[in-house]
């Protein structure tokens, strides 16, 4: 049975997420354009590819999700590849959480028995007037629905994986995932979307659903792994200064990136006025066929690269052992202090895809139990 308790154990298990081949963007009909996505797509691959082979050298078996073309939704926007399986899914002790179903709601059999016929069928959804799926999106919640079923289908054959070694699998809250949850021992961090977000209520549901854990709301504003990373006992990356630290790992050295690496992605800073921080293609931040490409046709693909512009999205292999997009002198110094050896393994379109190391990664299971790493708590 796969199990993960703490995030620095070693690694046994971990799915590497995909993007869509080359080949997909044949639909695109400028030329540069389309030969600039055509290489991303191969170069995203052969970073993959280098990540999965960095695990392999360590035992860690590599589990990948399929990927398919799944037509657009109900605004014609292309629906999303597999690129960061965490975002959806954890482990947490010995049980599967994921965000996304593989029954289908009431809500779906109202559109099969409606008088909306043919939005019953993806495929005869996408041949629809665009207006006519709207109309099926907003009445039926459609575009939600097949969202979740491209998902189901994508990492159907892990969460069979899951199945088939007796793991409990259960379908989660939207903030019970891998980018937003830390896992160290009894004690579960579970980061907010917002800053205002209703943090009791928050509170109370994963209270309800954890009781044998004590559970923490951490105020990170959005994925919390794009915010800091516990890296092994008494260390800490982070962005910036989270007042609960001193609450909620006591005693730890928090290293703080505060400030740091803005002037190496100036040109982001630039398009951030155009595309409001989403996503960046280094050298073609004022191409106007590429941005109206991105923003056009891909725009469900884009989280908020902000987050990950800082290397403390990082994927722990063990406690001596972990995996880097890129080299920071005060994160490798503090690795040297608590004799950690950083792995550098680069993913040059990382801020198009908006994906550090540990996004693009979901550790399954890892070696060792649960440790209560403060005991004196009630």
């Amino acid at each position: 049975m796969y199990s993960v308790h703490q995030p620095w154990d070693p690694l046994r298990v971990c799915v590497v997420g995909r993007s869509y081949p080359p080949e997909f963007y044949a639909w695109i009909k400028v030329p540069h354009v389309r030969s600039l996505f055509e290489r991303i797509a191969q170069e995203t691959e052969e970073d993959f590819q280098n990540i999965i082979a960095k695990l392999q050298s360590f035992g860690v078996k590599v589990l990948r999700p399929d990927v398919f073309d799944a037509g657009t939704d109900s605004h014609d926007k292309f629906l999303i590849p597999p690129m960061t399986p965490r975002d959806t899914m954890i482990m947490i002790g010995d049980t599967f959480y994921k965000n996304f179903s593989s029954s289908l709601p009431a809500s779906y059999q109202n559109v099969r028995d409606s008088t909306w016929p043919d939005c019953a069928s993806w495929a005869q959804f996408d041949r629809l007037p665009t207006v006519i799926k709207r109309e099926c999106s907003q009445n039926f919640g459609f575009d939600q629905l097949r969202r979740m079923d491209h998902m189901q289908i994508q990492y159907q054959s892990i969460i069979d994986d899951i199945q088939q070694q007796g793991n409990t699998i259960k379908h989660s809250h939207d903030f019970i995932n891998g980018a937003k949850l830390s896992r160290i021992g009894r004690d579960l961090y579970f980061g907010t979307d917002d800053y205002s977000a209703d943090q009791s209520q928050i509170k109370q549901l994963v209270d309800q659903e954890f009781p044998n854990y004590r559970t923490h709301i951490v105020n990170t504003g959005g994925h919390s792994d794009g915010t800091y990373c516990p890296v092994r006992p008494g260390l800490i990356v982070s962005l910036r200064d989270i007042p609960t630290y001193a609450d909620t790992y006591p005693g730890w050295e928090v290293v703080y990136l505060q400030n740091q690496s803005w002037d190496s992605v100036k040109p982001f800073l630039d398009l951030k006025q155009k595309n409001q921080g989403r996503w960046w293609i280094p050298g073609f931040e004022y191409d106007t066929d590429v941005i109206n490409v991105v923003e056009t046709w891909l725009g469900q693909w884009l989280g908020y690269v902000e987050e990950t512009v800082f290397d403390v999205n990082m994927l722990v292999i063990d406690p001596k052992n972990v995996m880097v997009f890129n080299y920071n002198k005060t994160v490798f110094d503090a690795f040297e202090r608590h004799g950690i050896t950083p792995h550098v393994v680069p993913f040059r379109h990382r801020y198009f895809w908006d994906g550090g190391i540990h996004c693009v990664t979901l550790d399954l299971d890892r070696q060792g139990h649960q440790v209560d790493l403060f005991p004196d708590r009630q």
